[in-house]
């Protein structure tokens, strides 16, 4: 009674859930989903747990259907209730961004689904698992990458063990004891694992926040950063891999050099011979590493197992007597008066100093990162990154600060040695001055000299002298250069490969191309072999060394830095599984990486630091269309959510008023002049919110709500207007107005100023919509707004409010609508362009508080409008010009706008002209009712129903008001100007009909080149003179 379709069986914890269902009835037996076979089924079934395809370790079985029945797009399977069901239990496909090849992708039904009428369609049905990933016909399974545990892949093999166990150990840990003494080498070896410890944590902290890809370093900063310091730090950090490829086979090449030497069989001379040794030795690399991440891992394996031969060669050597040829090199076993010497520094040559031993031996710990680096080729980098790089910390540390104190560099070895068999002299001789001479050796020439070739201070090969079988040591050397220049020269590239792959940089794309099942950057490996090569050429580690450190440190200092952000910001995705990490010394790691930076060579850090600033401005500038959910996101909404509580706290003033503006612009790019005319004087100044209303049915405006808003936002963005984009669904366009005034802003932030266009069509549009029109500015001053209205000659995009055609949006085609919106051709208005040496008019008609002086004054101020003359007119008696043009230009001066220029309009008030009657006159013809001045009974019983008509008392009230305005505006000048702003009037609320109000406005505006500008304040102060 049991049918077994579809859904694989999944492991959890090596055990298997089981939950017994009733094996008869229809809906017990339609649709269950598991798979044992068919013999086994009998009413009982496994389920799911939360894990998905790549933890399971075989993949999902999706099932075409049950019983062949497809309700709304999905499956419908009895799940865990035993019923039918369209929704979902918790799966691990629903969270996954992706997928894999061949695989559908799997997902939740929407909330649509869930509360729409199911819609049953039949559809095939496959037998048993016919849809495992690659298992059609004649298609064979793609070949699995090869993926490392945390031993192999981070801590042992190809990781930071061997990274660490690098040339510093073997070449220049005792030269640097015998510099700065064993107390202040253990200093430098304790400061380097304070740096790198402290960054231990922080990548584990980090690398267990989410899934981590294939990048390492960069994919870590860049996802918790954000792409401007993680796309610098990328950069930086692959290139000081490839250089570190060339610190280390210099290293392995000093070596083979000094083999030669002893043997008299240089090929050129000791520096060219280095140089040869290490490109031909970079370029096997390269061949190994083309090979496959299998060969390097092989690889590395053997080097792995060198090192800890010569490792236990080495300590053997220190207990053998040694023999008058290495006492002759300085060498005298353990010795309590050499440890006492050797425990205080003596500083020679121009490296002689605490930071500068200090900067060559750092490289040395930057290894900690070579398994974060490989990421992508980890089986699980969750738990391979922490447990194996602080692991490799662990050991490499005991093993750096066992090597400073025991032989060589601590109780075993003099500072010089002369190598030579006959300075052998008897115990106490005369003349003999040194520390040797108590062991029967006289040094004392060559040591003051400074000619020693032997002894700590001199010879690089201390370790291979004083080992029990020098080859051993030779190979341990070999074993550790090559194989850190190896995980080196692998790391780099995948590093890079992300990088080119986010395409934050130009130029760089053509290296993220990837080859094979473990989809390898064969062109990174070549470009980083380059790079080695060049630097293999200065054939010098001591030079090499301290240009890596700056780099690394940079990097630490980084990672440290996204880990105390991603914590103190306190985003709810901030979720490590590791939990042994502290924001606070995550902050010191980064502080104390950027202080050792300045220390070791300051200008050194200044070129560093100056190639991130650099590398940061060019991404702030281009920026790359990503979202990683940074810290920086995060940050950005804890400070805008404290200043916008904070500013709540803050009582108004009125030297703090800012134009705060709503604007009416249905979808933006309708409107461009409105836009851009709003967006100039708001622009980083105060808060500009373009609102859209959708009229109509909620159900079919809703899918256009939700995808055209990011599209909208990303119009504006791509214009450079600094504004909020909203959308509001409504049954009329007034009442939509009504909740964008009312739910617009955010505490303080909320809009004050209502900006629109200026209705042209109001002559031929239906007489309600301009009812609606006219009671949009009524509502606004209710709400005590103030307006904003804009009127275009040409119209501009910023004429009317409701475009005459709006796209029908096929709703079968969503996905790509915010995309299209954003990347239309973008038009051109007056208001993007240089105006020059033109003339702002200012028709201060009325006192509105200020708001008609101070946009003008906040547009003049703008870049482009800055050479333009400001002209301010104000109406007067002819009699008194001059007493009425000085009080204005004193209050003027009081309010510090700068205008100078003011005119009195003494005609004013006068008489209108005959031609100006009978063009108003026109235009209230149609609207007109015509009663005869009857009274106001008999005139509302006539309008009712049609509230815009005009009475005769009406229109012979108002028509003085009108034309004496008009007649002061038409000035010469004027057509001349840039755009020219005044006093917006205000009809009285049911005293004035629409029709009568917008002749009014026409009256006032038309046949205006320019554009103008109606403004009206709430009748409240938007200017002060006082400084309290």
């Amino acid at each position: 009674g049991v049918t077994c379709v579809g859904l694989a069986a999944i492991f959890h914890n090596k055990s298997r859930w089981e939950l017994n269902v009733p094996g008869s009835g229809p809906e017990a037996s339609s649709a269950l989903c598991f798979s044992a076979p068919p013999a086994r089924c009998r009413g009982r079934f496994t389920i799911s747990t939360l894990l998905g395809v790549e933890e399971a370790g075989r993949p999902p079985c999706e099932a075409a259907g049950c019983e062949g029945t497809h309700l709304s797009g999905s499956t419908l399977c009895t799940r865990t209730f035993g019923y039918n069901t369209v929704d979902v239990v918790p799966a691990y496909e629903h969270y996954a961004n992706s997928k894999g090849v061949g695989e559908a992708r799997r997902g939740r039904p929407s909330l649509a689904d869930l509360r729409s009428i199911l819609k049953v369609r039949p559809i095939p049905v496959s037998p048993g698992c016919a849809l495992h990933r690659g298992s059609g016909p004649g298609r064979a399974p793609a070949p699995e990458p090869v993926r490392f545990g945390w031993v192999k892949g981070v801590m042992v093999s190809i990781r930071c063990m061997l990274n660490i166990w690098g040339v510093i150990l073997y070449l220049r840990l005792p030269w640097i004891t015998a510099q700065a003494g064993i107390a202040l080498t253990w200093l430098i070896i304790l400061m380097s694992v304070t740096v790198t410890t402290i960054t231990g944590l922080s990548i584990s902290a980090i690398s267990t926040n989410g899934k981590v890809k294939s990048g390492g370093t960069y994919f870590l900063i860049s996802r918790s950063l954000g792409p401007e310091l993680g796309g610098s730090i990328g950069l930086i950090f692959a290139f000081a891999n490839a250089v570190a490829v060339a610190m280390h086979t210099v290293g392995f090449a000093e070596t083979v050099r000094d083999l030669l030497q002893e043997h008299d069989s240089l090929m050129v001379d000791p520096t060219n011979d280095i140089r040869i040794i290490g490109v031909v030795t970079a370029t096997v690399l390269l061949g190994i590493s083309l090979a496959g991440m299998e060969w390097e891992a092989k690889a590395q394996v053997l080097f792995f197992l060198v090192i800890l031969v010569s490792f236990a060669n080495y300590l053997v050597g220190t207990v053998i007597p040694a023999t008058a040829e290495k006492q002759a090199k300085g060498f005298f076993g353990y010795r309590a008066d050499i440890f006492a010497q050797n425990l205080v520094p003596s500083w020679r040559g121009p490296e002689g100093s605490f930071f500068s031993l200090f900067s060559i031996f750092f490289p040395s710990a930057t290894g900690i990162l070579a398994g974060a680096n490989i990421s992508g080729d980890l089986k699980d980098p969750a738990v391979a990154i922490p447990k194996g790089t602080l692991m490799a910390i662990f050991w490499t540390t005991m093993s750096y600060l066992t090597r400073a104190l025991l032989c060589p560099a601590g109780a075993c070895v003099v500072r010089d040695a002369s190598g030579s068999l006959n300075d052998s002299v008897p115990v106490g001789s005369p003349g003999c001055e040194g520390l040797a001479c108590s062991f029967g050796w006289n040094f004392t020439d060559c040591a003051q000299r400074q000619s020693c070739p032997y002894g700590l201070s001199n010879h690089y090969q201390v370790m291979s002298m004083v080992s029990g079988f020098g080859p051993l040591i030779t190979a341990g050397i070999f074993g550790a250069t090559l194989s850190s220049a190896l995980a080196c020269l692998v790391s780099a590239p995948k590093v890079f490969q992300c990088l080119c792959k986010d395409q934050l940089y130009p130029l760089i794309g053509f290296f993220g191309k990837g080859y094979g099942k473990n989809n390898e950057p064969i062109r990174g490996y070549v470009l980083t072999y380059v790079i080695a090569v060049g630097f293999i050429l200065i054939a010098e580690l001591n030079a090499i060394a301290p240009i890596i450190s700056n780099f690394f440190l940079c990097s630490y200092a980084l990672i440290n830095f996204s880990c105390f952000h991603a914590s103190v910001t306190n985003s709810p995705g901030w979720r490590p599984s590791f939990r042994y990490y502290s924001k606070w010394a995550a902050l010191f790691g980064a502080a104390i990486s950027v202080v050792i930076m300045f220390l070791l060579t300051w200008w050194a850090a200044l070129i560093a630091l100056g190639i991130v600033v650099f590398l940061l401005g060019y991404v702030l500038y281009k920026k790359p269309d990503v979202n990683w959910g940074s810290s920086m996101q995060a940050s950005s909404y804890n400070m805008a959510l404290s200043y916008s509580v904070g500013l709540s706290e803050v009582d108004e003033h009125i030297k703090n008023y800012r134009p705060q503006c709503l604007v009416l612009t249905g979808p933006p790019n309708f409107r461009p002049a409105l836009v851009d005319f709003v967006g100039t004087f708001t622009k980083n100044l105060s808060l500009m919110i373009c609102g859209n209303v959708l009229i109509g049915p909620r159900k079919q405006k809703m899918p256009e709500s939700r995808l055209t808003s990011d599209g909208h936002t990303r119009w504006l963005l791509k214009r450079k207007i600094k504004a909020f984009y909203t959308n509001v669904l409504a049954e009329d366009l007034r009442s939509g107005v009504q909740m964008l005034m009312q739910a617009a802003g955010l505490g303080k932030m909320r809009p004050n100023i209502l900006a629109l266009g200026y209705k042209r069509d109001w002559q031929v549009a239906a007489p309600q919509s301009v009812e609606d029109y006219v009671g949009i500015l009524h509502d606004a001053f209710d709400f005590k707004y103030g307006v904003c209205l804009l009127r275009m000659k040409e119209g501009g995009g910023a004429t009317g409010l409701v475009p005459t055609q709006r796209p029908q949006w096929d709703v079968t085609a969503r996905l790509g609508m915010g995309a299209q919106l954003a990347a239309e051709q973008q038009a051109s208005t007056i208001f993007q362009s240089q105006q020059g040496k033109k003339t702002i008019d200012i028709y201060w008609l009325f006192d509105d508080g200020g708001l008609t002086l101070l946009i003008p004054y906040l547009l003049w101020r703008k870049k482009r409008w800055g050479k333009c003359k400001i002209r301010v007119f104000v109406g007067g008696q002819i009699n008194r010009m001059d007493e009425e043009r000085k009080a204005i230009v004193s209050l003027l001066s009081k309010f510090r706008l700068g205008f100078h220029e003011v005119h009195v309009l003494p005609d004013i008030n006068q008489k209108p002209r005959p031609e100006h009657i009978k063009r108003f006159d026109d235009l209230v013809v149609p609207f007109r009712l015509n009663d005869g001045f009857k009274d106001e009974a008999a005139v509302s019983e006539m309008r009712h129903g049609c509230p815009w008509k005009i009475s005769d008392e009406e229109l012979h009230k108002h028509r003085a008001k009108v034309v004496p305005v008009r007649a002061g505006v038409r000035w010469d000048g004027l057509r001349r100007a840039a755009p020219s702003r005044s006093t917006l009037p205000v009809g009285r609320k049911g005293g004035c009909p629409s029709s009568l109000y917008m002749a009014w406005l026409e009256s006032l505006s038309w046949d205006l080149r320019p554009p103008v500008v109606l403004t009206r304040g709430n009748q409240e102060n938007v200017l002060t003179f006082y400084c309290q």
